[in-house]
């Protein structure tokens, strides 16, 4: 039933089918028709119909959107193209208020760079690499300020080589793959400590082989993706043991599905 699903369950899901090899084992046109679906009039996309929109929601319908090479059915949804989606509606002040209207050039604060998730004005790394990464897709990157974006990313650097939340904030392994990834779609990767930031995450795997989020936390198996992504995307891949991480996530494989 379509009301129990969320945009960002079907892209994951999506991806990993692609993964898997099974990129047609959820039907296109109805994967298509359920995202669109999502869409509100302000050209942005909710968690499922009817929700407000937020820009997760919008990344992750641009996303599948590309996976399944459809943006060109975003062209021609009744509440807009790519323009309407990516473009500036109205103006946000250094203190974002609530408005009625949400797309993904709006939510950047000019002063400072940052980016919030909606109009109620929460900010953080995350949501300004989900606006990079939906803009750089709809080639809209122009619509927005890269260089005080990529400034304010600097500015959540921390000593030991990672990036916390906000500036000041402790390095976190979910926010350095935020951050690392919106500096390789603003291709300033150079700004990096690669050998800081790689000892800092390669430090993230513990003797049983998973990772974990930052120091004295329990491993989970989430963020083999979180670590791993940004130890690519620096050139430090091989700085953990592969193969007793794969060992660690076959071990969190449920054996029996019918559990669930």
């Amino acid at each position: 039933m379509t009301e129990h699903l969320r945009l960002n369950g079907v892209y994951w899901g999506l991806t990993a089918l692609h993964l898997l090899g099974h990129p047609d084992a959820l039907p296109r046109d109805e994967t298509i028709k359920f995202v669109l679906s999502c869409q509100n009039s302000d050209g942005g996309f909710g968690a499922a119909p009817g929700h407000d929109s937020h820009m997760l929601y919008t990344t992750s319908a641009i996303q599948i959107l590309a996976t399944v090479d459809a943006l060109s059915d975003l062209q021609s949804s009744s509440n807009g193209g790519r323009a309407r989606v990516g473009q500036c509606m109205y103006l946000l002040s250094a203190k974002l208020h609530y408005t009625d209207s949400i797309v993904i050039s709006s939510l950047q604060n000019k002063d400072t760079g940052t980016f919030a998730g909606d109009g109620w004005g929460e900010s953080d790394t995350r949501f300004l690499f989900c606006a990079f990464i939906a803009l750089s897709i709809l080639d809209l990157m122009h619509l927005i300020d890269v260089e005080k974006a990529v400034s304010h990313i600097q500015a959540c650097a921390n000593f030991d080589g990672g990036f916390g939340l906000t500036p000041g904030a402790e390095s976190h392994a979910g926010q350095i793959y935020t951050c690392v990834g919106a500096l390789s779609i603003a291709k300033r990767l150079d700004l990096i400590d690669r050998d800081r930031l790689g000892a800092w995450l390669s430090e993230r795997q513990l003797a049983n082989g998973g990772l974990n989020g930052r120091p004295e936390k329990l491993v989970d198996v989430c963020y083999s993706w979180w670590v791993l992504s940004s130890l690519a995307m620096i050139g430090k891949l091989h700085w953990i043991d592969s193969a007793k991480l794969s060992a660690f996530i076959l071990r969190c494989q449920a054996s029996n599905v019918t559990d669930f």
